[in-house]
C-alpha cells in the first residue's frame, strides 16, 4: 500500500499528566469523563487514545488498577472501535523500574514508551529489551516516543544489535516541548525526517499550539499519522480555545479530507502496527 492510499491514523490525547480544570473546564479526568471524550472523538474520527490518569490531589499516576478502570470504562462505550493506549511517561516521578511494573501489571492494549525515559543510562537498556520482549509475547501494541531528531539515531541502533524485537516499530515525532508558550511549526518536522535520518514504518507526530492541525497535515501528506488533543494544544486554527477534544479532531478529520486522505479505523490501525 502507496503513503497515498494509506489510511492515516488519528490519535487524541485528551488530558496529559500536568493539566488542571483550571487548564479548560473540559478537561477529562476520571474513568466516567475520559470514556465520553472516547466516543465523542470516535464519533469525529479518531481510532486511537491516548490516556493518562491522575491521583487523589489531580497528580500524575502511574497505577495499574487505575489504567485497568479507564480501559475499562472506555470500553464500554466504544467497543473495539477504539484502541486504548496507555501511557508510561514518568513525568519525573518514576524510575524505568517502576514504569516496566505499571505496564506489565496493567498489560494495556498499547502503551506508549519515552526512550529517554527508559533507557536514562546504558545500564538500562537490558531492561528495555526484556520489555519489549514481553510486550511482543503480550501482543501489545507498542509506540516508542523520540522527543529528539538524535533519538532517531539511537533507536535504530537498539534495532541494529537486536533489542528491537520486531522488523521496525511505530514511534511518535514530538515537536517541540512541554514549555508553556511552545508553538509548533510544520517546519519543526523536517529535521525528524531528513535523507540522513532512519525510515521508520509507521511515524506519528504530535504538536503544540494553534498550528497543531497545519504539523499534523503536514506530516499526513508525508506519509505519517497525527495526534492530536488538550494535552499538547487546546486552540483550534484560528486561535480560539476549543470547546473539546473532539472539536479538534473534527478539525484535523475535515483538514485530511480536503487534501484527499481519509482517516483509518481501529481495525486497520492494529493491522498495520501488527504488520510491522
Amino acid at each position: 500500500m502507496s503513503d497515498a492510499e494509506q489510511p492515516t491514523a488519528i490519535c487524541v490525547a485528551p488530558n496529559g499528566g500536568r493539566l488542571t480544570k483550571a487548564d479548560h473546564p473540559s478537561l477529562p479526568l476520571g474513568p466516567v469523563e475520559l470514556a465520553r471524550t472516547a466516543r465523542e472523538c470516535l464519533d469525529a474520527g479518531a481510532c486511537l487514545i491516548h490516556v493518562h490518569v491522575r491521583d487523589q490531589d489531580g497528580g500524575h499516576l502511574l497505577d495499574a488498577s487505575a489504567y485497568r478502570e479507564v480501559t475499562q470504562a472506555i470500553g464500554e462505550v466504544v467497543g473495539d472501535e477504539m484502541i486504548v493506549q496507555v501511557t508510561s511517561e514518568a513525568l519525573g516521578r518514576y524510575t524505568p523500574e517502576q514504569q516496566i511494573a505499571v505496564i506489565k501489571g496493567t498489560r494495556p492494549q498499547a502503551v506508549s514508551l519515552a526512550l529517554r525515559e527508559l533507557v536514562p543510562t546504558q545500564a538500562h537498556e537490558s531492561g528495555f529489551a526484556s520489555l519489549l520482549s514481553w510486550i511482543r509475547a503480550e501482543e501489545i501494541l507498542p509506540q516508542v516516543i523520540l522527543y529528539d531528531p538524535a533519538e532517531t539515531f539511537r533507536l535504530n541502533e537498539y534495532h541494529r544489535r537486536g533489542l528491537i524485537p520486531w522488523k521496525d516499530v511505530p514511534v511518535l515525532f514530538v515537536l517541540g516541548r512541554y514549555t508553556p508558550g511552545q508553538k509548533s511549526r510544520p517546519a519543526d518536522l523536517l529535521p525528524f525526517i531528513d535523507a540522513a535520518k532512519p525510515r521508520f514504518a509507521h511515524w506519528s507526530v504530535c504538536a503544540f499550539g494553534e498550528r497543531e492541525t497545519a504539523c499534523v497535515t503536514a506530516a499526513a501528506l508525508l506519509g505519517g499519522h497525527i495526534r492530536v488533543g488538550f494535552e499538547n494544544n487546546r486552540r483550534l486554527a484560528d486561535g480560539k480555545l476549543a470547546e473539546s477534544n473532539a472539536e479538534l479532531v473534527v478539525g484535523v478529520a475535515k483538514a485530511l479530507q480536503e487534501v484527499g486522505l481519509r482517516s483509518a479505523g481501529a481495525a486497520e490501525l492494529r493491522q498495520a502496527w501488527q504488520d510491522l
